[in-house]
């Protein structure tokens, strides 16, 4: 996923047409950012993102895409790659997907509900799956966040070792949104545990979060995405990413 240096990637979260954050996961604790996604994408496009991380969190509650316009508008708007992750549930979708101009589609919930999408996934569209693993306390959560099952976050990632995986993003869900920094330890240990590469989220709210993370490439994390810090301004893109050019 990473050409050179490790990647800063930007969240764009979008319920009903806005760009939210959320805590946790929370849908009912949501602060909304803008209502033009696009503008919003555009923005970190050109502060220097080679990589913007969508999310439909509607889709991700409903089991299927919802914001396709805002996601389109997006894709038109945007000149970097775009990754696209909630509610994708079926080959159908993940074709759309592609054929509009997304670069990577995030599998997550179906990850653990039908691990066969993933499989065949990877053989249709080779090097362009990401699997989503969010994990509570260690364990997976699906559908939104709202509903943990008993598998580890990092069994579920051995289960495509082999299969043609682009990329691992891992959440800690109990950081995400709160800005309390990245679960070193959890991250590290799951980037170890598998050869694909790993995408770290959940926490990252400034530069010394960043340095954290940074020595984790030598373990196989490539990527952070950070979504409120670079909201709220605790953390300065451009200077995220020349952070990790430096080191």
């Amino acid at each position: 996923m990473c050409e050179e240096d490790m990647r800063v990637i930007p969240a764009v979260d979008i319920k009903q047409g806005q760009c939210v954050r959320l805590l946790q996961g929370r849908m009912e604790d949501e602060t909304v950012f803008g209502d033009d996604p696009a503008a919003m994408a555009d923005k970190w496009s050109r502060m220097g993102a080679s990589l913007i991380h969508v999310v439909d969190l509607d889709g991700a509650f409903q089991q299927k895409p919802i914001n396709l316009d805002s996601i389109r508008k997006i894709i038109q708007s945007v000149g970097v790659k775009i990754q696209v992750g909630g509610g994708i549930r079926a080959i159908e979708t993940i074709r759309m997907y592609f054929e509009a101009g997304v670069a990577r589609v995030v599998i997550g919930s179906e990850a653990v509900k039908n691990p066969a999408l993933v499989v065949e996934a990877c053989k249709q569209f080779p090097g362009r799956i990401v699997v989503g693993i969010d994990a509570r306390n260690g364990f997976v959560a699906i559908e939104g966040w709202s509903r943990d099952t008993e598998t580890k976050a990092i069994d579920l990632a051995r289960k495509f070792e082999d299969c043609g995986v682009a990329a691992i993003n891992f959440t800690d869900i109990l950081r995400d949104g709160m800005q309390t920094g990245p679960n070193i330890d959890q991250t590290r240990q799951l980037a170890k545990s598998v050869s694909v590469p790993v995408v770290a989220s959940g926490g990252v709210s400034s530069l010394d979060d960043i340095r954290k993370l940074i020595p984790l490439e030598k373990d196989g994390v490539v990527g952070i995405i950070t979504g409120r810090a670079l909201y709220s301004g605790s953390l300065n893109l451009k200077e995220a990413l020349a952070l990790c050019r430096a080191t």
